[in-house]
């Protein structure tokens, strides 16, 4: 479901609320994150998680105007599940300069081979980095944006309790988790129509 300027806050407002808002974010967060292997993180995205991204853009930018608000929620909503589908933001994680860079070079293409799967089913594979080339001729991006379209069986076989599993399968970095943890599972469902 996508935002409108009727789910948000204003500025003031959220000054208010911020600190508790905040903080049931984080705790909603806990349950919507997959660490894949040493370097890789999935943060799955829902209308909560992009509502506390665009409150935060608002206040840093003191984004007040209509139009401009506009603008923000047009490029988050693309974020949101629609009941078909999971959107997950992708992030590869090296905290040593050095090796970040010699380990991005090794990884171009990952953001194409992560996947999830659905007991029973065929793995979705990761439509990536829909709103922009995140890779270039050197290295890839530490930050990719994925979605993973399921078919309404899919759907009904997760609702119905079959086990998700998830995984990155390529030359330079492969892991996966044959079955989520049960907290984000549950999570997961609930995205699903």
């Amino acid at each position: 479901m996508s935002l409108t300027r009727n789910d948000l806050m204003s500025l003031e407002q959220y000054s208010t609320a911020r600190k508790d808002f905040r903080a049931r974010v984080i705790e909603h967060k806990r349950n919507r994150s997959l660490a894949l292997g040493p370097n890789a993180t999935w943060a799955f995205e829902d209308q909560l998680t992009m509502q506390y991204q665009v409150q935060e853009m608002l206040r840093v930018e003191r984004i007040f105007e209509a139009d401009a608000i506009q603008d923000e929620l047009d490029a988050y909503n693309p974020l949101i599940p629609d009941g078909r589908n999971w959107k997950a933001t992708f992030l590869l994680e090296f905290p040593d300069v050095d090796e970040r860079r010699e380990r991005l070079a090794q990884l171009k293409g990952v953001e194409d081979r992560c996947w999830v799967q659905v007991a029973g089913f065929e793995r979705v594979w990761a439509i990536a980095d829909e709103d922009l080339e995140r890779e270039n001729d050197d290295k890839t991006s530490s930050v990719h944006f994925l979605r993973f379209e399921l078919s309404p069986q899919m759907c009904a076989q997760a609702k119905a309790g079959a086990a998700i599993g998830a995984g990155i399968d390529h030359a330079s970095y492969r892991h996966e988790v044959a079955s989520l943890p049960h907290n984000l599972r549950e999570s997961l469902v609930k995205d699903l129509a």
